[in-house]
């Protein structure tokens, strides 16, 4: 009987608990796009790609002049020659795979670079609102499979967002 009471009192204290959570939701998506920085930090990616993307036609477009310079000197070159040739090509092909995984590596670094201190004030925002509000839970609505109403904070988040941003661009 005692264990009985005991087990009852405590569903009715977690369901109590549970009761008084408070949860919110907000649109990350829109957070990031009225961000200042997250724009800035957009245009200097996309200029890094651009760069990256003209260093590799041009050391393509290299590798593509040196081949057809050797298909059509091949006929009259020796075996020892086409050996060299075909060698040489062979690593600037290798050259231009290595440097293409290079900048991929370097554009993810890069945006990582970028994005911290952007997701940084995000989540500050969002913690400052939800402490002003006393939530417990704050959702993002990209990730969330189903929501039905609750407290959307987004706004209020931006406002705060902006003027971290702000702070941060100073």
């Amino acid at each position: 009987m005692k264990k009985l009471l005991l087990a009852l009192v405590v569903m009715f204290s977690v369901g109590t608990v549970m009761a008084q959570s408070k949860v919110a939701h907000v649109n990350s998506q829109k957070l990031l796009d009225t961000l200042p920085s997250r724009k800035i930090a957009m245009t200097k990616l996309q200029e890094f790609e651009a760069n990256g993307v003209k260093e590799l036609q041009e050391m393509e477009a290299d590798f593509n002049a040196a081949l057809a310079k050797y298909e059509a000197d091949r006929p009259k070159m020796t075996p020892v020659e086409i050996k060299i040739a075909e060698d040489k090509l062979m690593k600037k092909q290798q050259n231009l795979q290595d440097r293409e995984q290079s900048l991929q590596q370097e554009m993810q670094l890069y945006s990582q670079e970028l994005n911290k201190p952007i997701l940084e004030r995000v989540q500050k925002s969002v913690e400052i609102v939800s402490e002003r509000k006393k939530l417990n839970y704050v959702i993002d609505e990209s990730v969330t499979l189903y929501f039905k109403g609750g407290m959307d904070i987004t706004s209020e988040v931006i406002v705060e967002l902006l003027r971290l941003d702000a702070e941060a661009m100073k």
